[in-house]
């Protein structure tokens, strides 16, 4: 069983991880909670929020090392996505939304392609602090494709589509979505690089 904020999560978690999220019920007794988007949710909410803000977590880098495929690839072509790793020093921004719980049913479905729930510090840009809920994809499971160099990281984004589009459309919003928070991130900003000269954007 996962355990509340660390990385043991269950032996060979699989490709639907709906139930596991839905089991663990981290944070399901609070009436609001804030949930960290690094991601897609960056700038595709798609669900309710009282508020949003940028923040950030410490201890974690994003990294183009998850498949998917369910949204941006298929089973038999994965597309690529990002989770976060663990990386002591390094910081990452992203958007926190202030939600009550009615969201997890939206998000365990749209997060169930090898993610499972962990609570986590954010820190704001005042300084303030608040524990909330991320979705992180950890190695162990079914959908992670791991560490790859960045053309071919590219590569494979450039080739793969699946129900909510092309790959690259994920990577190319996401670079604009950090551009416009001003994040540091040397991975993903490369990828993107290389993805548009790939394709010719």
């Amino acid at each position: 069983m996962l355990v509340a904020g660390c990385l043991k999560a269950p032996l060979a978690v699989s490709f639907d991880t709906t139930e596991v999220n839905r089991e663990t019920a981290i944070f399901d007794d609070h009436d609001e909670l804030w949930l960290f988007g690094y991601g897609s949710l960056i700038y595709k909410a798609g669900f309710e929020y009282i508020e949003r803000a940028p923040a950030t977590i410490d201890g974690w880098v994003r990294r183009y090392w998850q498949g998917s495929h369910d949204h941006r690839g298929t089973p038999d072509a994965p597309g690529r996505v990002v989770t976060l790793v663990e990386a002591p020093g390094e910081t990452c921004l992203g958007m926190a939304y202030r939600v009550t719980p009615s969201v997890f049913g939206y998000l365990d479905h749209r997060e169930k392609n090898g993610y499972l729930r962990f609570a986590k510090t954010m820190t704001f840009a005042d300084g303030s602090e608040e524990k909330g809920l991320v979705y992180i994809a950890t190695p162990d499971n079914a959908a992670w494709l791991g560490e790859a160099d960045i053309e071919a990281i590219a590569a494979q984004v450039a080739a793969s589509k699946g129900p909510s589009g092309p790959n690259r459309d994920y990577v190319l919003d996401l670079a604009d979505a950090l551009d416009e928070l001003e994040a540091d991130d040397p991975h993903c900003l490369a990828v993107a690089e290389r993805l548009r000269a790939l394709i010719g954007r």
